[in-house]
């Protein structure tokens, strides 16, 4: 049964890290990557670039503000939904919040774009009818920032949800049961009860979403960039798609993305220890 996914492991995940040479070599279109010429750390040469030192900044500037509000949410969501008591409400509130995620990131920007438009947007309409001026969302460096931490938080903070929710309910009913007994109330369940046993899922999901604070979804952000907003739009998978795809540096690309999967390697290991040693619990 393992089979079959460990096939697809090794050949979607291991044999094209054979392309990683391409960042170490002189590759262009209508040669291989076996017979293109070996240049050293040439295509290295971005660490000295303005640019891509602007983009970094974008990235981390992006991760944190995500991870700030985006990883505690789907916890406080579950402890919420927890306490609904009308099991035909509680399913409703679950079913939509985690419908949106079923959107592709395409769909949302067309959404995000219907409200936030300046020439008939309903944001904007809003604020005319209250005598307000019509604000550029969309291209506004001020606001480009809010709209993808929100727009990801409203997409994905009720899948996440799940994770939690199918961890409480492995806590024994017997423990509210006796904290009830002793006299404590909601939130001393919640403090003392509910959150150390969700502490090992919310352990695990704390390092697999290590990796994604480098990625910061260009799914999401390419669809919403232009040249207006681009100043903190460019981010590192924006800045690879860029300059590999449509300026043809596949080797400085290939670096760039070589770099970035190390950074994030990194950060796994890091947070693996850290959990291992806060509460025992880690992926090895």
């Amino acid at each position: 049964m393992v089979l079959p996914a460990v096939v697809l492991l090794f050949l979607f995940s291991y044999v094209p890290m054979a392309g990683i040479q391409v960042a170490f070599k002189e590759f262009q279109i209508g040669t291989t990557i076996w017979n293109s010429p070996w240049v050293g750390l040439e295509n290295f040469a971005f660490l000295q670039d303005d640019q891509f030192w602007l983009v970094v900044r974008n990235t981390v500037y992006i991760a944190v503000l995500k991870f700030v509000f985006g990883f505690p949410a789907p916890i406080l969501l579950a402890l919420l939904i927890n306490e609904l008591r009308h099991n035909g409400f509680k399913r409703f509130v679950q079913s939509v919040s985690y419908l949106p995620h079923f959107f592709s990131w395409i769909v949302v920007a067309y959404i995000l774009q219907s409200f936030l438009t300046l020439d008939g947007g309903l944001v904007n309409q809003l604020i005319a009818n209250l005598g307000g001026d019509p604000v550029f969302f969309l291209g506004s460096t001020q606001w480009f920032r809010p709209m993808i931490v929100t727009s990801s938080l409203w997409k994905e903070v009720g899948w996440n949800t799940i994770l939690y929710l199918a961890a409480i309910t492995t806590i024994d009913p017997q423990l509210y049961e006796a904290a009830k007994v002793e006299g404590a109330g909601k939130w001393a369940q919640m403090r003392h009860i509910t959150l150390p046993g969700m502490m090992p899922t919310i352990s695990i999901v704390l390092i697999l979403s290590m990796p994604s604070l480098i990625a910061v979804g260009m799914d999401q952000i390419y669809p919403l960039m232009n040249p207006a907003n681009q100043p903190v739009a460019d981010v590192l998978d924006t800045y690879i798609l860029r300059s590999g795809l449509q300026q043809g540096y596949f080797g400085m690309a290939t670096a760039v993305g070589m770099l970035s999967s190390l950074l994030s390697l990194i950060l796994v290991i890091g947070t693996n220890q850290l959990s291992r040693k806060a509460n025992g619990e880690g992926l090895w």
